[in-house]
């Protein structure tokens, strides 16, 4: 059998593969750099028709990354997922609480889950920063709840939870708010495709900034 193995190359036939699939749809220069991340990330192309990119969050992310603010994120997937360039000046540090002693024995004794009593243990970081949830429906519930009380207000949320409790209702009502987002309607999402929204963006951002 006869198949590709130098990475370069297998990336380049998948984007062209990709690129394909996506036919004539209308989509801007940099949403289609993410819309096509996420398949590359994902191997469904179904997903470009759940992709919702607010018309902000791209100069959003951009501007995160250039002041060296912070990525808050729900699950140490995500966190492990980014891939920042440490190397430059612009360094962003990405944090991440599910697993500190005080978020487990809050999120025990309050019967909520972690990834929610960790979006609220790292509210002191949220505003004016981005956050990414990949996994967890409750970690959104709790952000949007953060929001609407006027606790935080995050430069730009990266939200893809997944599942069929709760995760559909979630990006709905984050698509309602007023903050630059990105998110995939419905049930699917995901860790790894939180990760390939970020890492586009910051693929972009670099692009951006080269000259």
């Amino acid at each position: 059998m006869n198949f590709i193995s130098e990475p370069r190359a297998i990336e380049t036939k998948s984007m062209a593969i990709i690129n394909q699939l996506l036919g004539a749809a209308f989509w801007r220069k940099e949403e289609k750099v993410i819309v096509k991340r996420i398949i590359h990330a994902t191997g469904d192309p179904d997903l470009a028709r759940l992709v919702a990119i607010h018309p902000g969050a791209v100069q959003a992310a951009f501007a995160v990354f250039s002041t060296g603010k912070k990525i808050i994120t729900d699950v140490k997937m995500v966190k492990a997922g980014i891939n920042l360039n440490k190397t430059r000046k612009d360094d962003v540090e990405v944090y991440c609480s599910i697993d500190e002693s005080a978020v487990v024995k809050e999120a025990t004794a309050q019967k909520q889950t972690r990834a929610m009593v960790a979006i609220r243990h790292l509210a002191k970081f949220i505003t004016g920063n981005m956050v990414v949830i990949g996994n967890a429906p409750t970690a959104l519930w709790e952000l949007i709840n953060l929001i609407k009380t006027g606790k935080v207000k995050p430069a730009v949320i990266i939200a893809t939870p997944v599942g069929f409790v709760g995760a559909a209702e979630a990006k709905e009502t984050l698509g309602r708010l007023t903050l630059p987002y990105i998110t995939i309607h419905g049930t699917k999402g995901g860790s790894p495709v939180a990760v390939s929204i970020v890492n586009a963006l910051y693929k972009l951002y670099l692009e951006n900034n080269s000259n």
